[in-house]
Formats: C-alpha cells, structure tokens, sequence
C-alpha cells in the first residue's frame, strides 16, 4: 500500500508512517487479541451476565475474529464455571482461556472445564502483596512457582498475571518475574497496569527490557483511569508485546478496561497493521454486549457512538454538501461501513446553519427563497434552544410552514 493512511474507508496522518516516526518500532509480526470482557468486564459495578448470556457474547466476539476469548474465573462461581464449559464446548475459532488466582487446586478446575489457556494472577509489587492481601512475601512466590508449574503439568498455554506491576520497582519486578520464569513456569508474562497509572513511554521502555530480560513473549492489560490505556497498550506492542489486553468498549471496573475497538482500529489505520478483525461488525456487537450489561454509552463514544456520524455544526455540514460525493472522507477520518455504523447524516440543532437548512429543504422537496431559509434557520436554532435538544422532521416542517405562510404572495 504505498499509502496507508489513506484508503477508501480511513484518510489518517501521513506523519504516522514517516520514517522517522516509524524507526524504532519493533511490532510482532503476529498481534494478537485477547478479550476479557466476561471477566475483567463484567467486574464493572452493577454489570452482570448470566450463563446463557456469556455464551452468546463469546460467539459475537468469535465472530468478530478475536483470536482469544478469556471466558471467566471458574473457581469462585459455579455459573461461571458452567459458563466457561459451554463457551469451551462450542468449537470456536477463538482460544478459550480461564483465569486463575495462584492457588494450585484451581488450575485442574480451568482445565476441566475445557479451555486451552489460562491467566494465573498474583500481585506484583511488594506492597499489594503486605497491604492488600496481608500475605508474607515468601508465600506469594511459592505461591506463583507451585501454580505456574501446575499449569505446566495440566498441559495449558500459561500466562502469568503480574496484578499491579507497574506500581513496583523496576528492577523488583524483573527480578521476581524472572525468578517465577525460572523455579515454576510461564510461556507468556502479562504485565498489567492495574491502576492505569503509566505513561506510553514508560511502557515502551519496560516492555522492551522484560522481553531481553526473560526472552518470553508478552502481554499488556491495561486500564483506563488516566484515559492512557489504548495508547499505553499500542505503545506495548510497538516494543515488541505480542498481545493486548481488551474489553468490548472499555467495559470494566473504575474507568473500564481498555476498548477493543480502539486499539483494533488504531493499528489498522494509523499503524498500518491488520489483525484480520472484522471491523465492520464493531457496533453491532458494542450494541449488543451494552445491552446485556445495562450500560450506556456517551453518544459521541470513539468508533461505535450513536451519533458519532450526525452532523450539526452548519460547517461541517457545508463539507458534507461540498465533498460526499467525491471525497467522502474529507469530513470523517473513517468511513461509517468500515465500523458497522449508521450513514452520515445531517441534523437539525442551536448549531445549524444555512448549509443544514439546504440540506433539509432539499430531502423533504421545499422549496424556499434565501430570505425565508434564514428565517427558517433562525427558527430552528431558537426552537432547539427551548428544548435543549435536536429538532424532530415534524418541528422542522411546523417551522417551515410558519415561515412560508407569512410569506407575502
């Protein structure tokens, strides 16, 4: 593509593929998915989904193409666990994972239920460890070395959840993942930025050392408490992780996990890098896993909004008029199919201006002179002023009648 920043579905900046804004990345040549939205998701306060309901979600994110679906803790809910076998039952295309605390008896029960994988998570940092599980340092390593080699013995892929990592002491933390590498056992070291307290540049910087440090592949799952979490997540995988931790839109605990949708698109149009994830199917699943977890979404929400694609400002909607024709993408950076969303569409609001009222004149067949489209616009804008909110087709045409009926024959 000798331009990929611009396609017909997304026209992004072409400084993202400078060369020298693109020297010293050093992404995976496979990046991988791997959804948390049953698990990490659903510790969202007030978010609940019910066996059958877990099921359904796990095919709408197979569907998608995500490549590993993490379906649940088993050991501490038997719903769950019941959940988990049916997902893994189902013969998808989609890993499915199990998660873990560092407790040997529960690696057998992810492993009877079926899935291929399993997250095992034990806190970190020193601190978490004394003041938030009121354990002894030795117990949480013996702990981790047990499980992790328990996870081997039961023959599941094992990544290893360090809860809280980038809270500890960098050479702490290489240290006591290194030790866990060589007494027990991991094929993949998940770093997690529990807290959402990390800058990209320090996530680049760790990234790059825990991979020449362990020569392990690995993940990153972050949250989104500074709003950093796509961007911290991306920054990861530009150093070499080869997985990324997400939830279908942001769903989580405090501010939410990190938003599949993001990181997916982001890499697809501003990195150039395609996972293969079935984009155009974003808002249909978004739509329905909001549903189910009785979740709303600002209308303006990245990617999957409700009116991500209306267009009040009368400016805007003078682009729209000038340029959709030829160059639909002079007004939006992607295109509404490329996601799954509904078609660019002018509205009715206090923001309007005349090109707005051209616009509506014209799909309901009006025909009126400049003077009376002013005085159209200005009942428009009053009348959205009074109801703090968008016009409905009928307020329009009342509006319109006024204005023409004054009209001198």
């Amino acid at each position: 593509m000798s331009e990929p920043w611009k396609t017909d579905k997304w026209f992004t900046s072409p400084w993202n593929f400078l060369p020298e804004v693109t020297k010293h990345d050093n992404f995976p040549a496979n990046i991988r998915i791997h959804d948390v939205t049953l698990r990490d998701g659903e510790q969202q306060t007030a978010v609940v989904f019910r066996r059958e309901e877990k099921v359904a979600i796990a095919k709408k994110i197979d569907a998608l193409g995500i490549p590993r679906i993490e379906a649940g803790m088993p050991a501490v809910s038997a719903q769950d666990k019941a959940a988990i076998s049916d997902i893994a039952a189902l013969g998808l295309k989609a890993e499915i994972f199990g998660f873990a605390r560092c407790i040997p008896s529960e690696v057998q029960v992810v492993k009877d239920c079926g899935c291929t994988g399993i997250v095992i998570e034990i806190p970190a940092s020193d601190h978490m460890i004394q003041n938030g599980y009121g354990w002894k340092i030795e117990r949480a390593m013996k702990a981790s070395i047990e499980t992790t080699l328990a996870a081997r013995e039961a023959g599941l892929y094992t990544v290893f959840f360090t809860i809280d990592s980038t809270r500890t002491e960098l050479n702490r933390f290489l240290d006591i993942v290194e030790q866990v590498a060589t007494e027990g056992h991991m094929d993949a070291l998940a770093i997690a930025d529990t807290m959402g307290v990390t800058t990209p540049a320090a996530i680049d910087y760790v990234v790059r050392k825990v991979i020449d440090r362990l020569k392990k592949p690995v993940e990153i799952h972050c949250h989104q408490d500074f709003g950093l979490g796509v961007a911290n997540s991306i920054a990861a995988l530009a150093a070499g992780a080869s997985v990324a931790h997400t939830t279908v839109t942001g769903l989580g605990e405090r501010a939410g996990n990190v938003p599949m949708e993001d990181v997916v698109l982001s890499l697809l149009t501003l990195y150039g890098k395609d996972m293969g994830i079935k984009t155009e199917r974003f808002v249909e699943v978004s739509k329905f896993v909001m549903d189910l977890a009785k979740v709303k979404q600002p209308p303006n929400r990245p990617i999957v909004g409700d009116r991500l694609y209306d267009i009040e400002s009368g400016i805007i909607a003078g682009w729209f008029r000038l340029a959709r024709k030829d160059h639909p993408l002079e007004y939006i950076p992607f295109s509404p199919e490329l996601v799954g969303q509904t078609p660019v569409n002018v509205v009715l609001g206090k923001n309007s201006g005349p090109p707005s009222i051209e616009e509506w004149c014209e799909k309901l067949g009006i025909t009126a002179t400049d003077e009376e489209k002013m005085a159209i616009l200005q009942g428009v804008k009053a009348k959205s002023f009074e109801k703090k909110d968008l016009l409905t087709p009928e307020e329009f045409k009342a509006i319109v009648d006024g204005v023409l009926q004054k009209a001198p024959a």
